[in-house]
């Protein structure tokens, strides 16, 4: 038996994720879950009557085109040009992927050589770190911290060597809430191009801005050529299961991304495709309408939580509300949380997994709200035994 460890020595650390692990807890003890960001409703009825339209009907059932099928890719196109003027060839510029997980792995292993320097907003989503670890490449965190989240700019310019390759940026950002402003974006926008940087956005949670709105860093001067576009089907609809996400981005990005994207999954999620399409194609009143009921249960929540003694940082976005345990007297986030089920029959998620930093985020904890009300408020009467 050979005594090499047999896990890559870069993914050390990554076994299990926190989403995992968390949601295992819930289902063990019959907590609420407001841990793992997925609904406990379905999307549009009419979007999932076109999924089983196209199961009947024999579209999708087999291998899908690699790049994804036209109609999606042109439904994606549309999409880009319909709410951010942005101009994209569907039958080059677009490649469709499992999900936006499967699309930031993708370009991370094709725009990454081993020793490059990636520079991303901490806390980051889990996968970032480890589709980096897996590109060989090295994360460079730059810290948000309570309670605005807002980036230092002149720490980013700071952070930038000789060695950087590409700043990984996502707005509306998990798990914090922020949403990049205007003068943001173009900082980040004069930065990259100065230094001839690539940028992979991640831009899942674009309709689901609360407070300002979304602008994509791609419809910025220089910046359409060097920035790679990923967002999803599963957070704007509600059909997380589904795995539908996308790219947009030059032609020669996207040949790049798409390189990598055929050895992972190569193709997924074939009648879903058909149901996107449709979806992506739906009136302005079902973005604000979706928009508006999230809106709702955030001050549900955020209220609650408020009442029951956390300090909370407001969102300006995205489905997750960063709380503070300290009021409680604790600083542990990862202790409260495996706590937490027993303690009152809810699950959230410590933000200290997502920090490179220990303490910047050791007693942070982020709960999800795109629930149900009736389970909202059940969460909230339970969390109020924290302060008996």
């Amino acid at each position: 038996m050979s005594t090499r460890p047999l896990l890559n020595r870069r993914l050390n650390g990554m076994g299990s994720t926190i989403f995992a692990e968390m949601s295992a807890l819930a289902t063990a003890t019959g907590a609420i879950n407001l841990g793992q960001g997925f609904p406990d409703t379905d999307g549009p009825a009419e979007i999932a009557e076109a999924a089983v339209r196209a199961i009947r009907e024999g579209r999708g059932n087999q291998y899908p085109p690699g790049p994804g099928i036209p109609e999606l890719r042109t439904a994606i196109a549309e999409h880009q040009q319909r709410f951010y003027g942005l101009g994209y060839d569907p039958d080059g510029e677009v490649l469709v992927t499992a999900g936006a997980t499967e699309a930031i792995a993708a370009a991370m292993l094709a725009l990454l050589e081993p020793g490059d320097e990636v520079i991303a907003f901490e806390p980051f989503y889990d996968s970032y770190a480890a589709c980096i670890a897996m590109a060989g490449a090295t994360r460079v965190p730059l810290t948000l911290r309570a309670p605005d989240f807002r980036p230092d700019l002149d720490l980013l310019r700071a952070k930038v060597t000789p060695r950087t390759r590409l700043l990984l940026l996502n707005s509306p950002h998990n798990p914090t809430g922020m949403v990049l402003t205007p003068d943001e974006l173009t900082a980040i926008a004069e930065l990259a191009c100065e230094r001839d940087l690539l940028v992979v956005t991640d831009e899942v949670y674009e309709h689901l801005v609360f407070d300002g709105a979304h602008h994509p860093i791609a419809a910025l001067p220089g910046m359409r050529e060097r920035t790679v576009s990923i967002s999803s089907a599963g957070k704007t609809f509600s059909f997380t299961g589904w795995k539908v996400g996308w790219v947009t981005a030059s032609r020669e990005l996207v040949a790049a991304v798409r390189t990598a994207k055929q050895y992972l999954t190569y193709v997924s999620a074939g009648p879903f495709q058909y149901a996107v399409a449709e979806a992506l194609r739906l009136p302005d009143s079902y973005y604000a309408g979706f928009r508006a009921d999230l809106l709702r249960k955030r001050d549900l929540l955020d209220t609650g939580l408020r009442a029951a003694g956390f300090e909370v940082y407001e969102p300006q976005g995205t489905y997750f509300i960063t709380t503070d345990i300290t009021p409680f007297g604790e600083k542990d986030a990862y202790a409260f949380c495996r706590a937490l089920p027993e303690r009152c029959g809810v699950v959230a998620i410590p933000n200290s997994v997502f920090y490179d930093d220990p303490d910047a985020g050791r007693s942070q904890v982020r709960f999800t709200f795109c629930k149900q009300d009736a389970v909202l408020a059940d969460a909230v009467a339970r969390l109020e035994r924290l302060g008996g």
